[in-house]
């Protein structure tokens, strides 16, 4: 809420989409390992409608991967989505060891890795 605003339902809708879109990047193997290491309060989100048979999903660009998470935030008022992402992955890195958030970043374009801190 610090980084895009006092609305509390634009935030969680923000840390819902962020870590769903991360995920469905990830492979079936890696999804897990990040979630380990994730709060409990974001743990439960971070799997919530998961379907490990569909992951990974290919974006190849920043561009991409914002463009899925500006479809997700659909319905809310509106968030920059490059706000949104490295704002929650800010929250993220405070919580998931660096060796983690190294691995998951090598799994990521370029680009999408740029968006953590």
């Amino acid at each position: 809420m610090e980084d895009i605003g006092p609305d509390r339902q634009r935030a969680y809708h923000v840390l819902r989409v962020v870590p769903h879109t991360l995920r469905d990047r990830l492979t079936v193997e890696e999804a897990p390992h990040l979630s380990a290491q994730l709060p409990i309060s974001v743990r439960g989100i971070h799997f919530e409608g998961g379907r490990p048979a569909t992951a990974p999903r290919h974006e190849r660009t920043r561009e991409d991967f914002l463009e899925k998470v500006t479809e997700r935030m659909r319905g809310v008022r509106p968030a920059n989505p490059e706000d949104g992402a490295r704002a929650v992955l800010s929250v993220l890195s405070r919580h998931v060891s660096e060796g983690e958030i190294a691995q998951v970043k090598s799994m990521l374009p370029r680009g999408v890795a740029a968006l953590w801190p």
